[in-house]
């Protein structure tokens, strides 16, 4: 009985000296998932009041920048922005919309929250490459073609467009085959490749048909540029021309490889 004894007593010992036994897992108290979730709700109802409650993140202040012929003023009222609301509410795509709509001078704008009280509206305005003599005021065009605003006084610097379509021949054929927009685009192509120096003494462009387009220069000048294809290499050849030529009257880049001018 003794020997017995002493072989349980090794095997309680063989069984005591092994790994402790894992500890069992503990579910979380129901009174700390309560703390939890009230406290979660307190934080979202906080912030929701906050965000849309509080006079802390409401709208107090519209900013404009970016103006150059358009007033501050013109871009805030076209813009409606609901001054008082919340600034986290506010739609600013339907801003710009708003103000592309109203203000076809407008060419990109921005509108933007400035956290915590205001909305910046930063916009960039057209920029007029030739002008449409329309009664007794001018139609600005920019380089894409958009007739986009009509003033009473032509800007300095910027040429007048003369559409001579209006014959029954070639040109009006012309016209019925592209449509006046297309070749008012035409038109634009080709001021926007005049070189630099001859485009500050450009008075007019002058469009007979879709070949057949034609610079007025300051002095009576002119210079014949045909179509809006191959403006580049027009552009070098006018160039070589002036400088080849500087007394020359009339000068032809219709046919860039083969330029010409003459005095009369």
């Amino acid at each position: 009985m003794a020997g017995s004894t002493t072989a349980e007593r090794g095997e309680r010992q063989q069984e005591s000296s092994g790994p402790p036994p894992a500890g069992r897992f503990r579910p979380p108290r129901l009174r700390t998932i309560v703390v939890l979730a009230v406290t979660l709700v307190v934080a979202g109802a906080g912030t929701v009041w906050l965000l849309y409650g509080s006079d802390w993140l409401r709208v107090g202040q519209v900013s404009v920048s970016g103006t150059r012929v358009l007033t501050p003023e013109h871009v805030r009222e076209a813009a409606e922005v609901p001054v008082g609301a919340p600034l986290i509410s506010v739609d600013t795509d339907a801003i710009a919309s708003r103000l592309r709509q109203k203000l076809p001078r407008i060419d990109v704008v921005d509108v933007e929250r400035s956290w915590p009280r205001g909305i910046d509206l930063k916009v960039t305005e057209r920029t007029p490459v030739l002008l449409v003599q329309k009664g007794g005021k001018f139609v600005e065009v920019d380089d894409e073609g958009v007739r986009f605003a009509m003033v009473s006084r032509a800007p300095k610097g910027v040429p007048a467009l003369e559409l001579s379509l209006s014959r029954a021949d070639s040109r009006a054929a012309s016209l019925r085959r592209f449509g006046e927009d297309r070749l008012v685009r035409e038109a634009v192509t080709v001021a926007g490749d005049v070189p630099a120096a001859v485009a500050r003494v450009t008075r007019t462009v002058k469009v007979r048909s879709y070949d057949d387009i034609s610079l007025e220069l300051n002095g009576g000048r002119t210079v014949a540029w045909g179509s809006s294809e191959t403006g580049a290499a027009k552009a070098r050849a006018l160039t070589a021309l002036m400088k080849a030529a500087p007394g020359a009257r009339h000068f032809d880049v219709s046919v860039p490889t083969a330029p010409a001018s003459s005095a009369s």
